[in-house]
């Protein structure tokens, strides 16, 4: 911002601090050594009644404790990106508790790689990622929405009506990047039994070698029973689980990720038949110009992970970390 411009005709930039407006304020390396150390800490600790800190109430703090006479937002802001530390962004995630968890996961992660028990997988088999995706849901928004247009996003009518959910099926070839769905009712063990059905009587994994199918320990295909289930329908088939609550180890999960976005969302469809045609109509579109994803998460990953989760279990042995674990 230039000097001498008003704030109203820069925008957001007119907020931060301006240039050449007097000798800029010096903090000691230890005031900013221990902002850096309080924003990696929960507010809790220092009893304050928040769930996490925005550099506002950081630098208020900062004041709150004498670190600082005065200190501000931008500034606080500032000597947290360089080291890359932003307290008011969080993640979900869960500790392992499938006691087989690393050699589950890394016979799935072979096969990625096209490997099975260390050999090679021959160029006529296969390996599929299956899951479903339950409860979608047939909203009709009660108003037409307004298309995007010059300076203007596209609107969507905030009230619905709800016409019935459906349940889609998806079987995923990754190493062909090839989408394979249908639409059922409802999820379960014969709609699942549909869809491989469908997938396995169909060229070329009629006729292949092997199949491997890779899946979740959801209620359609979990345990024994859906593995001999499955191999007794097809011999040729072999299904694969994940450990529990590894479905982000599920390339299918990913597809579904561009359905949501690209095919459902915003949801407005006039009837579940209409929902359905479009969640069919999609597969041979993705299929035109699919290619296999740049998966790059390998046993050398997966160990290095399991191992930084040991550790921590090991530095707090705490009754929630064991709960978790």
């Amino acid at each position: 911002m230039l000097r001498g411009e008003p704030h109203h005709e820069s925008g957001l930039a007119g907020l931060e601090d301006r240039p050449g407006r007097g000798r800029p304020r010096s903090f000691a390396p230890e005031v900013v050594a221990e902002v850096k150390a309080m924003a990696c800490e929960p507010p809790s600790e220092r009893e304050v009644p928040l769930s996490r800190w925005s550099s506002v109430e950081l630098a208020a703090q900062a004041v709150a404790e004498g670190l600082v006479v005065a200190v501000s937002a931008s500034t606080v802001r500032r000597w947290l990106h360089e080291d890359a530390i932003k307290p008011w962004q969080h993640r979900s995630w869960i500790f392992p508790r499938d006691p087989e968890f690393a050699v589950k996961a890394a016979r799935v992660l072979d096969l990625y790689e096209r490997t099975w028990c260390g050999i090679e997988l021959d160029e006529d088999e296969y390996v599929i990622s299956a899951d479903e995706k339950s409860q979608l849901q047939a909203l009709s928004r009660r108003h037409p929405e307004l298309p995007p247009g010059p300076g203007r996003t596209r609107r969507v009518e905030f009230e619905y009506r709800r016409h019935g959910t459906l349940a889609y099926f998806g079987a995923y070839d990754v190493h062909r990047a090839r989408l394979m769905g249908r639409v059922e009712p409802k999820t379960g063990i014969a709609p699942f039994g549909a869809l491989v059905n469908q997938v396995m009587s169909t060229e070329p994994y009629a006729s292949a070698k092997r199949v491997f199918w890779v899946v979740d320990n959801g209620s359609s295909h979990a345990g024994q029973r859906s593995i001999d289930r499955m191999g007794q329908a097809w011999p040729n088939a072999q299904l694969v689980h994940l450990p529990v609550h590894a479905s982000w180890l599920n390339q299918i999960e990913i597809v579904f990720s561009i359905i949501q976005r690209k095919v459902i969302k915003p949801v407005d469809f006039a009837d579940l038949d209409a929902l359905a045609a479009r969640l069919t109509a999609f597969e041979p579109r993705y299929n035109a110009t699919a290619t296999p994803f740049d998966w790059r998460f390998t046993r050398a990953d997966l160990t290095a992970l399991l191992t930084r989760i040991e550790a921590r279990q090991l530095a707090d042995p705490s009754p929630t970390t064991e709960l978790a674990a």
